[in-house]
């Protein structure tokens, strides 16, 4: 009898040793509580994610550099851009004047919004959908190819928009040691989605797959 209690004791001390470098291996700001008093309405806060499970990719630190707000230069097919939404929110803009997206009025160039970045690039975006809706137009380009903008297939855009990410995180050395620091959390959004939103449009789980794929 003794020597069983002094097993299972030895299991148990382990047990909580193990428990406790898990969560040690992650830093303990990624989930500090932050008040919703100012918070803006889209906003997901950190506290939201299961402690040592998963994490909100929240602009609030530094897993904010993985949003596609964030400044991380990048050259893609020859092209640099300042971040991903840039180059995400430019393809919804004429690419010439005999596009028919160009019989509306814009109040930016192509060229212009590629170099943008965070609510500049989404507040330029919103104007160009303005546009697409009123032309009924669900489609945006690149390289005068049309790709389905809303769509829950894995078609073009989405492997576009993959590609990009990969670019993003090759060429800036903090994104990968950010998304490798993570290891096997669940990466969530910071910001309210839809359950039906285009698989394009969730960035976080196409992070969790390159992740995999660098930690093979």
């Amino acid at each position: 009898m003794k020597q069983l209690t002094i097993l299972f004791t030895i299991i148990f001390v382990c047990s909580c040793s193990l428990q406790t470098n898990k969560i040690g291996q992650y830093p303990k700001h990624w989930w500090g509580p932050v008040s919703d008093n100012n918070a803006p309405s889209w906003e997901i806060l950190p506290q939201s994610a299961n402690y040592a499970k998963s994490v909100i990719l929240s602009k609030r630190n530094e897993l904010g550099i993985l949003s596609n707000f964030a400044h991380t230069p990048f050259i893609f097919e020859g092209k640099k851009y300042e971040s991903i939404e840039g180059l995400w929110q430019s393809m919804k803009y004429p690419e010439s004047n005999k596009d028919p997206r160009s019989k509306s009025a814009w109040k930016y160039s192509r060229s212009q919004v590629e170099q943008m970045i965070a609510f500049d690039a989404k507040r330029a975006g919103s104007l160009a959908s303005k546009n697409m809706k009123e032309q009924n137009i669900n489609w945006v380009t690149y390289k005068g190819k049309r790709m389905t903008y809303r769509t829950l297939k894995k078609g073009a855009h989405y492997q576009l928009i993959k590609k990009v990410m990969k670019a993003k995180l090759d060429q800036n050395p903090k994104v990968k040691q950010v998304l490798l620091a993570t290891k096997n959390l669940i990466l969530l959004p910071d910001h309210k989605t839809k359950s039906d939103s285009p698989p394009a449009w969730k960035y976080n789980i196409i992070w969790m797959e390159l992740r995999s794929h660098y930690q093979k």
